[in-house]
């Protein structure tokens, strides 16, 4: 790019790519390195581009040339420009009023139309929470599809993908696609059958109270994080475009979602889900396929490079046109005459891809090595597939569509096309990552560095780290391609985290007042279990929604994606990790034993949770995410190790950088991150433990649990086989029972006061 940001156009010949996950590199030649020490320090801030005060005080030396300060000023500039000769980056011009006023319209309309379906539910708890079990299949794909294909998969996707590379983002949808098919092949004709109002009642009508409660907190747990990763992709739009601090925009976003979900129960939530998958998918579908087709460079070509940059080989020096360098003649360097004749006219970059990018690499899932220099996430990355692939099982809200589903076979197709869907529209969308890159990449006008870093497997001393923006896709969206197809994507993505958003509010609040509150009476003595029925269920739910609302809230404004761990799409592996380690297994052994039994569901949560628990804690864990594997790949950046050049600028051969020299080092460790592993060891562990309990109960029960007990599965109003009398006639006895029991001791109360 040129000082303005324009692009430079690109020779047709093929580029031999090599990948950057987080790269560099500095230019610090002889042609802007005396501009830069002949600053006047008297009366300027004050730099403090290094942790090291030794570290500072050499390039104080070499700045301030013959003076003996131990400090330089950055006025005018900043360390990477200072102390690299990489230009400050450029700032990005701030987004135009219309886009924000686009998505708080669009944003306003979804909501009005969550409040006008309050008066569908007409008070019938069925018909707030599975929506009457009345829907059709275009809505029922409509909303799976909706359910999947929010920010987590859209924001969260694309932003991992420009940060890192293709498939660090798309095993996000494509987890997410595979579940949704699992689903339709192995459980959403039994789900629809069960008749049951919400998964927890799946588990209760096999295994009894205790795993029911068991797998609704389970399930609230995730769903809070669920609700936490789209409140932060919504809140991340709000407060770019608005430019509101991304605390406000994420309190704002919670209080809109909240406000009709509650109103309208699933009735809101699926008939606006419908609306937000209309304008969400093609917003997002048109701007991805129009990027891809329209974009002359989809992917960084290798660097043109700056005054004194070498060539890494013989094709990129042709097509620059290079010439002899002026130190090593054997090397080809960058045309000085030819790209920066005058400072006003002067092409160049940051030299950060010698070979060029691309935007995908075929074996990055199956080759550690295949970013080489960088490193790859691989095992995470398969990890990802598994856990969203598997824990999106126990998903309360896709379950909740299947339920709602006029028919078995409804549920099941819904589920298969909902997960094409999801594969069409999150894939390509990875596809975007590479060329926000190219325009906030590091080798764009607004590249930021990290100047104290160092690496010796990108021969860099200093200025070693890529800081990507967080806000790169955001601003590629209002500042470079068509504004209409921006808006549109804009609202896509609003569109996508509300549909989750609503969708995690009412599962949570339904859950919590029909498994648990109803059943309280059940583990506590001295509460009614008339304490919630369905007069009053609707309100409790709507009650119960506002702290799982505000602690999500907490939640995604501790872990925004500012965060180092809080990007979209880690919330959103959080959320199904916690139930693939608990909930999935006795789940499939509700439809696929031909006795479930309590003793191994019980068992099996409880051991998930444990090994998932204690993998936590124990496994080594940088927070990196990478394997320890072997070679300059897998080591973490260093503090800055030297003032010397790297081998990639034409000067004399004794100012170039040696890491073997004493002093020189850069001084690096090994990434050291088993993140993944206990995601797929704990749901193993509770999968080998419900085996062993239902053989070892093969033909009897080791316990005799009472009828009428928490560890003896029931039915609830509505399943298949209920009988409200039995229920009636249960509660009549218990009833009966809790009467004659204070009667007794009344009776022995008055013995002792006789006694004494």
């Amino acid at each position: 790019n040129d000082m303005s940001g324009k692009k430079l156009s690109c020779s047709s010949k093929p580029c031999h790519a090599r990948p950057p996950r987080i790269t560099l590199l500095r230019k610090m030649s002889k042609a802007i390195l005396p501009i830069i020490v002949n600053f006047d320090l008297f009366g300027h801030a004050v730099a403090q581009c290094f942790q090291d005060p030794d570290t500072n005080a050499e390039w104080a030396l070499i700045i301030n040339k013959d003076s003996t300060s131990t400090e330089f000023s950055i006025e005018g500039s900043c360390c990477q420009e200072t102390v690299c000769g990489l230009k400050c980056p450029e700032e990005t011009p701030p987004p135009a009023k219309m886009f924000g006023k686009a998505v708080i319209a669009s944003i306003l309309f979804f909501v009005s139309v969550g409040f006008a379906s309050i008066f569908v539910i007409k008070g019938k708890s069925e018909n707030y929470f599975v929506a009457g079990r009345s829907l059709p299949l275009w809505v029922i794909i409509a909303t799976l599809a909706s359910q999947s294909i929010d920010s987590n998969a859209l924001l969260g996707c694309v932003t991992l993908s420009y940060k890192y590379h293709f498939w660090d983002g798309a095993v996000l949808p494509i987890g997410l696609g595979c579940s949704l098919i699992l689903n339709a092949v192995f459980l959403a004709r039994h789900i629809n059958l069960d008749r049951a109002l919400t998964l927890p009642d799946v588990f209760a009508k096999r295994y009894g109270k205790l795993v029911e409660a068991m797998v609704s907190c389970c399930t609230i747990t995730s769903f809070l994080c669920l609700l936490a990763g789209n409140l932060v992709g919504m809140g991340a739009v709000l407060a770019y475009l608005l430019t509101m601090t991304p605390t406000g925009a994420i309190w704002m976003s919670a209080v809109l979602v909240f406000a009709y979900t509650v109103a309208g129960g699933l009735y809101s939530v699926a008939y606006t889900d419908v609306l937000q998958a209309a304008v969400g998918w093609l917003g997002c579908m048109t701007l991805a396929f129009y990027s891809i087709k329209n974009e002359k460079i989809t992917a960084p070509p290798p660097s043109i490079g700056f005054p004194s940059y070498k060539y890494p080989d013989d094709t990129t020096c042709e097509m620059y046109d290079g010439v002899p360098c002026e130190n090593d003649v054997t090397a080809c360097c960058y045309n000085t005459d030819k790209w920066c004749p005058s400072d006003n006219k002067c092409f160049y970059d940051n030299g950060a891809y010698p070979f060029g990018d691309q935007s995908h690499f075929t074996d990055q899932m199956t080759n550690a090595y295949s970013l080489t220099p960088f490193p790859n996430a691989v095992v995470f990355n398969w990890a990802n597939i598994f856990v969203l692939a598997f824990g999106n099982l126990a998903a309360l809200d896709f379950q909740a569509r299947c339920m709602a589903s006029k028919t078995a076979k409804i549920a099941t197709i819904g589920c298969a096309i909902a997960g094409c869907l999801t594969f069409i529209v999150g894939i390509p969308f990875a596809y975007l990552g590479s060329i926000t890159r190219v325009y906030y990449g590091p080798d764009s006008a607004r590249a930021s560095f990290e100047t104290d870093s160092c690496h010796i497997g990108l021969g860099l001393p200093t200025c070693a780290m890529w800081l990507p923006d967080q806000d790169g896709f955001l601003k590629y969206l209002t500042n470079e391609v068509p504004s209409f197809l921006g808006t549109w994507c804009l609202i896509g993505i609003v569109a996508s985290s509300m549909s989750t958003c609503d969708g995690a509010i009412l599962a949570m609040g339904t859950v919590f007042s029909h498994n648990i509150l109803r059943n309280a009476g059940y583990f506590f003595p001295y509460i009614s279990q008339d304490f919630i029925e369905e007069e009053n269920l609707i309100t409790v739910a709507r009650i119960i929604s506002v702290p799982f609302t505000i602690a999500s809230a907490v939640i995604a404004t501790l872990y925004r994606s500012s965060h180092s761990l809080g990007a979209t799409g880690y919330l959103l592996i959080v959320a199904f990790d916690i139930v693939l380690a608990s909930v999935v297994v006795p789940l499939f052994g509700c439809f696929y034993t031909k006795k479930p039994s309590s003793l191994a569901a019980f068992c099996s949560i409880v051991t998930g949770i444990l090994a998932r628990v204690i993998l936590e804690f124990t496994l080594p864990k940088d927070g990196y995410l990478l394997m320890p594997f072997d070679g300059h790949e897998f080591l973490d950046y260093g503090a800055a190790a030297s003032t010397a050049f790297p081998t990639f600028f034409d000067v004399p051969t004794e100012r170039h950088w040696d890491p073997s020299v004493e002093g020189e080092q850069c001084e690096q460790s090994r990434y050291n991150d088993w993140t993944g592993i206990d995601s797929l060891a704990a749901p193993i562990v509770a999968l080998i433990v419900f085996v062993f309990v239902q053989w070892l109960e093969r033909d009897k029960p080791f316990f005799t649990f009472a009828k009428d007990g928490i560890m003896v599965g029931y039915l609830k109003e509505g399943q298949v086989g209920y009988d409200p009398e039995v229920r009636n006639s249960a509660r009549s006895e218990s009833n009966a029972q809790e009467k004659e029991d204070h009667a007794r001791v009344d009776e022995v109360d008055n013995v002792m006061d006789d006694v004494r």
